[in-house]
């Protein structure tokens, strides 16, 4: 059975009154995404410099467990000059280093920039932080100061 011409003239009226998306429809669809977008981004944005804050806290954390075994072998802390360098690569004067002390080369804090080291420490035998996103002593957020102490 072939359809007959009346068919055929009903399917071609069908599809010729199918419309897509206006252009006043899909600009309504866009706004409703950009201020959609823009109440959750900020919140994404936040939480993102609270993990960057977390894994700083935790680097130096596993820093410091690395230095205290350091201490344990070889009787002190590394001096300021030899740095976290001497977790990974054996100092001239220290006989009973048993490194290397991290799995790992020495980790760059969080905003890629080197850890800061003191020993003797002010607030203990080491000072280990690192200023944060800011890069600079203080702030507050994402930009405070991340330290052992």
């Amino acid at each position: 059975m072939s359809p007959s011409s009346s068919d055929v003239d009903t399917r071609l009226r069908k599809l010729t009154h199918q419309r897509g998306f206006t252009l006043l429809e899909l600009l309504v669809v866009m706004v409703i995404i950009g201020l959609l977008a823009g109440l959750v981004a900020p919140r994404y944005f936040e939480q993102i410099g609270k993990s960057n804050t977390k894994i700083a806290h935790a680097q130096i954390d596993s820093l410091g467990k690395a230095l205290d075994q350091y201490r344990l072998d070889v009787g002190q802390y590394p001096t300021t000059e030899e740095g976290l360098q001497a977790l990974m690569t054996k100092p001239q004067d220290a006989p009973h280093w048993s490194g290397p002390y991290l799995q790992k080369a020495v980790p760059l804090d969080p905003w890629d920039r080197p850890y800061q080291y003191r020993s003797p420490g002010e607030h203990g035998d080491y000072d280990l932080y690192t200023y944060g996103k800011g890069g600079q002593p203080g702030g507050s957020g994402e930009n405070a100061t991340v330290s052992s102490w």
